[in-house]
């Protein structure tokens, strides 16, 4: 378990600005590189550049770095988004993965989900805006089932691409994908809900 090492002098803002940069990047690399669990603060310290001290002074845990990254990536997006746009936004962010300054939020999503108990409060919370929002898209009532199976899918095409590195799926052409996803997902919103199951036969 990592613990606070002792204190240090304090930052001036200028340097203690571009310290918590770095620290939020190296984090989000290490969490999609990785997962919550396995990454250690000692290691996001190393790959930043500072020290680890400053990590937990700018961010108070390793729990509490993750919480930040995820809102710097994920629940920005979603904040910033129109929510017709927000399936192919994150979509896109995530088989563009790769590129430079590319989000990798939902990469860290996938490594992160269920390895740990400090990260599942920050992670629950995610998945709970975008199901909110998705389920907006459409009038039937049931929007969140809807939502989730969207969810579901896009998590599922991460997993398969960014964690298991499955072909054909892993190398394809990004523009390709999002072509076969969104036009079922076009359809996905406005399909009628089936009616109810009837009364069982006597």
């Amino acid at each position: 378990m990592d613990a606070p090492p002792e204190a240090q002098p304090a930052e001036r803002p200028r340097n203690a600005a571009a310290t918590r940069r770095r620290l939020l990047d190296a984090a989000a690399e290490l969490f999609a590189e990785r997962g919550y669990e396995r990454t250690t603060v000692r290691a996001i310290a190393e790959r930043a550049g500072a020290n680890q001290a400053l990590l937990f002074r700018y961010f108070g845990s390793k729990d509490g770095l993750l919480t930040e990254v995820v809102a710097r990536g994920s629940l920005e997006q979603l904040h910033a988004t129109a929510p017709e746009d927000l399936f192919e936004t994150a979509l896109r962010s995530m088989l563009t993965r790769s590129g430079s300054g590319a989000d990798r939020s939902l990469e860290v999503y996938l490594r992160s989900v269920g390895r740990g108990d400090e990260a599942t409060g920050t992670l629950r919370e995610l998945g709970g805006e975008y199901q909110k929002v998705l389920a907006g898209l459409t009038p039937s009532p049931d929007g969140a089932l809807r939502a989730d199976l969207a969810m579901a899918w896009l998590l599922g095409i991460g997993l398969m691409r960014t964690v298991a590195a499955r072909e054909p799926l892993a190398s394809a052409d990004p523009e390709t994908v999002c072509r076969l996803v969104l036009t079922t997902m076009d359809r996905f919103w406005t399909l009628p809900s089936p009616p109810p199951p009837g009364p069982e036969a006597g």
